[in-house]
């Protein structure tokens, strides 16, 4: 254990004041009804989503809240947070019990959600800090890849929809053509006082998607 410990803080940079912070930040509840990383997890995720708004808001000054809520959402959703864990080699790491013993099919949300309570433990024994320092630097290439992040066209649409005319967007079904197993979709869009627009796609979202852009284009709106 201490010798797994010792490589897990070689491997993060930072040397545990309080090793039992540590320690119980890797138990999954599977492990222990009572010493488990739950609540460690539930103020690591407070900690990942105050660095990266305070980080975003100072790094994008001049986004709107729309497109900042997009990068944020994806530098703390769970994919990005197993990407994270993953190239820490958190599962090594983590204690599992009972069915959970050796993680397979359902590691990535314990894996996921053990960083998290990691970054909790990191918060309480180095302070804030440290934290962000730990987060910004792990999170580097997901926060470079953050400036690529754009809003898609229905979130576009429907931002300008309730803002001017306090409605969602109506998107209407119009058709399903082509095989059961490779359906193709029509799709009409319109907001207060638009023109219908029509488009297709492989499945229902991908085609409101094509209708939102057409729109867009249309209110020239499109960006």
């Amino acid at each position: 254990m201490t010798e797994n410990l010792n490589k897990l803080e070689l491997k993060i940079g930072i040397k545990f004041k309080n090793k039992d912070l540590l320690v119980k930040s890797l138990i999954h509840k599977s492990h222990s009804n009572n010493e488990n990383n739950e609540k460690l997890e539930f103020l690591g995720d407070r900690v990942l989503g105050l660095v990266f708004a305070k980080n975003l808001l100072k790094i994008y000054p001049n986004d709107k809240e729309g497109v900042i809520d997009k990068k944020f959402a994806n530098l703390v959703n769970k994919r990005t947070c197993l990407l994270v864990a993953k190239k820490l080699e958190l599962k090594k790491f983590i204690t599992t019990g009972g069915s959970y013993k050796g993680l397979s099919r359902s590691d990535d949300k314990i894996i996921s959600d053990g960083l998290e309570a990691l970054l909790g433990a990191i918060f309480l024994d180095q302070g804030m800090q440290v934290a962000e320092k730990f987060i910004l630097n792990i999170w580097g290439e997901f926060l470079e890849k953050s400036i690529e992040t754009k809003i898609d066209a229905k979130t576009q649409l429907q931002e300008y929809s309730l803002k001017k005319f306090k409605t969602l967007p109506i998107y209407t079904i119009q058709k399903q053509s082509g095989p059961q197993h490779s359906p193709i979709f029509k799709v009409e869009v319109h907001i207060k006082n638009s023109k219908k627009c029509y488009a297709s796609g492989t499945s229902k979202k991908n085609a409101q998607q094509n209708a939102a852009q057409k729109l867009l284009i249309n209110l020239k709106l499109s960006k």
